[in-house]
């Protein structure tokens, strides 16, 4: 059976560690190009060594690529900012997109929890790495309880946050928050990300606090653990550091919550989280980039799948 053949826009870590995965690990994708502004990257340096077309040339270069008329689904792993543009292009020659800038054009989608919801979206946004790894634990909690809260704080490694992601500290907060509501399933969400300087570099490391009524801690922990080995076959390295902790706030002690100006009563959940990247582009301790890519081809290979149903 034929591969569908897909695009990759940016020729970075990201785009260069996603070629590599569905070269690795796809039964159902081909890279028909790989597309950068720089022409001595390494991205597209490799590109070439294994028989794929490139061009330095951006979007442009793609558009005018004889390849460009088989591609059907484009990722693009550049910046929310040159997404806008991007998308415009690409959405003129119906081609699907799925996005991993926190550029948010599109529908989020979280693979274990909404990818269904959306197959017939032009184009698909990726959220963020934190949103990718904390927005399951948030629906497997809402799937057994109210959720009027919930705020999550992902640590990454300095070193596994390159130029893109330095530049979208801003988009990376706003989305992630949005998304803990649209997919998670809150009434508010709250998202903060700590980029952690210290030597060796450690591990993603994710923290999900929920405020939860309504539910029991025999529930959530059993719902927590199931989305966890969902999103363990597509990202292995994604871990609970420890069993999922819970804390009664009374009538007598509420939580005030500043984000609703409102008092909170019932369970305090918390769950840690560690995500160890598979190593094929990325050390190994970039779970942040690893969860992206490995989501994004998740989301595609779905969306093939799809399409090959309906032709």
């Amino acid at each position: 059976m034929s591969k569908t053949k897909v695009a990759i826009i940016g020729s970075g870590n990201i785009g260069t560690d996603l070629m590599i995965k569905i070269a690795r690990l796809s039964q159902t994708l081909e890279v028909g190009a790989m597309v950068g502004i720089d022409p001595d990257s390494d991205g597209l340096a490799r590109a070439s060594r294994i028989g794929v077309p490139t061009t330095h040339e951006g979007i442009d270069g793609l558009v005018a690529m004889p390849e460009f008329a088989d591609i059907q689904i484009v990722f693009d792993a550049t910046s929310a900012a040159a997404h806008a543009r991007h998308s415009e292009v690409l959405r003129a020659h119906a081609k699907q997109i799925v996005d991993l800038t926190p550029a948010a054009l599109g529908p989020y989608v979280v693979p274990t929890v909404n990818l269904d919801q959306h197959l017939e979206a032009p184009n698909v946004s990726m959220v963020t790495c934190g949103g990718q790894a904390t927005i399951p634990i948030v629906a497997a909690v809402r799937s057994v309880a109210t959720v009027p809260f919930a705020e999550i704080v992902s640590s990454i490694a300095s070193k596994s946050a390159g130029p893109g992601t330095r530049a979208n500290i801003d988009e990376f907060t706003v989305t992630t928050s949005r998304a803990i509501e649209a997919v998670g399933g809150v009434e508010r969400g709250k998202a903060i990300i700590v980029l952690n300087p210290a030597e060796p570099p450690l591990l993603m490391r994710n923290t999900v606090f929920c405020l939860a009524q309504e539910g029991t801690p025999e529930d959530i922990s059993a719902a927590v653990e199931a989305m966890v080995a969902r999103v363990q076959e597509y990202v292995p390295g994604y871990r609970l550091k420890q069993q999922v902790q819970f804390e009664r706030i009374g009538h007598n002690d509420p939580l005030h919550i500043p984000e609703m100006d409102s008092d909170f009563t019932g369970l305090k959940v918390s769950v840690f989280l560690e995500v160890e990247g598979a190593a094929h582009y990325f050390p190994p301790y970039a779970g942040n980039l690893d969860i992206m890519t490995s989501a994004a081809l998740r989301t595609a290979e779905r969306l093939a799948e799809r399409a090959g149903v309906a032709a």
